[in-house]
């Protein structure tokens, strides 16, 4: 179809990932559309909220109608109840998204030592036991935003203790979705890469250090080893938890991509744009931005970051935008999320508009 200006419309996948906090996946998505509907009026959109696992797992793949969203009350990271929801696919498996539980954004204040040193993954172990209860084949656990480093004490502690999860688990396929490949202990591992993001100052990323070791010297006295296991650092050592127990790994991103059927979505398009909170070199490790441009399959991918840090050189991707480069500062971007996004999209459509012309 062509406009007035002869300007060809197009298929257009609007496909980010949740923006750091200040903007959900679905939300990114429909500041994304705004955007570039006002410069591209004819061009046509597939919506597909994305999750690498982290908050918004669930709702990207409700949005997409792949589950039926479930609520339950389980204990959030520092005890306080806190409504929780999961999904339900038709084949049955559950999907239980840890932030939902124990993520930083309900935390009910800002991250402080304090929080870092006593935040638990008890709620995540409820959930378990709410999808438990569902009597699925196959529990799938994102991982991701997390305000925990307790190596997944806390979720075995609801399921009973070690033991007994193992017991519970034993005829259920536990599918552990993360983007996160990191070891639990050393340089790499949780306390250290990701305690300060969860308030963590050096003396208190020592003492979660040296709490992980413990529990991973206990978990091996009892079973297996699984400190070294890539993605066993992920949520605070949740990760390491759920191997423990039997699950394995898959990039979440992935997960999402099959439930989803993104794949065939993405190479019947004409573009695909998304985007993330921060483009880094965390991004090529698993993040969604990588998979996509995997598999879309030489889809020209257009990439809408709230910030761009590093090199951003990945194949498949044409371009990289910084949101608060177009808006003039990181604080201005995120003072008003939506509209920062949606006028770099205008600005990127309007090129984009300019160059078929």
């Amino acid at each position: 179809m062509d406009d007035a200006s002869g300007a060809r419309g197009a298929t257009v996948v609007v496909a980010p990932d949740e923006f750091g906090g200040t903007l959900t996946a679905t939300q990114a998505a429909a500041a994304i559309v705004d955007g570039w509907r006002s410069a591209r009026p004819n061009d046509t959109f597939d919506v597909l909220p994305q999750s690498d696992g982290g908050p918004g797992f669930v709702a990207v793949l409700e949005a997409a109608g792949a589950v039926s969203a479930r609520t339950t009350r389980v204990s959030g990271p520092l005890g306080d109840p806190v409504t929780a929801e999961y999904g339900v696919a038709a084949d049955g498996t559950v999907y239980v998204e840890a932030a939902q539980a124990c993520g930083l954004a309900i935390l009910g204040e800002a991250p402080s030592t304090g929080t870092a040193g006593s935040a638990t993954t008890f709620g995540v172990g409820q959930l378990v036991l709410a999808a438990l209860a569902e009597r699925p084949p196959r529990i799938v656990v994102g991982l991701g935003g997390s305000a925990t480093t307790d190596g997944g004490r806390g979720a075995l502690d609801a399921l009973g203790g070690p033991a007994a999860a193992v017991e519970l688990l034993r005829d259920v396929d536990v599918l552990v979705a993360s983007d996160v490949d990191n070891p639990l202990l050393g340089a790499d591992g949780a306390a250290t890469v990701f305690g300060p993001q969860k308030g963590a100052d050096p003396a208190i990323v020592a003492v979660l250090e040296d709490r992980l070791t413990a529990w991973a010297d206990e978990l091996a006295a009892i079973g297996r080893d699984v400190r070294d296991e890539p993605g066993a650092g992920a949520a605070g050592g949740l990760g390491a938890a759920l191997l423990w127990v039997g699950g394995r790994r898959r990039p979440g991103a992935d997960v999402v991509g099959d439930a989803t059927g993104r794949r065939s979505r993405l190479v019947a398009a004409d573009l695909v744009i998304t985007g993330e909170g921060r483009f880094d070199a965390q991004t090529v490790r698993g993040k969604v931005i990588a998979a996509l441009a995997v598999e879309a399959g030489g889809v020209p991918v257009v990439v809408l970051a709230g910030q761009v840090r590093g090199d951003t050189r990945i194949d498949g991707i044409a371009e990289v935008w910084s949101v608060a480069d177009h808006v003039g500062s990181s604080a201005v971007a995120m003072a008003d999320a939506a509209a920062s996004l949606t006028s770099l999209a205008a600005r990127v459509a309007a090129r984009w508009q300019a160059d078929e012309s």
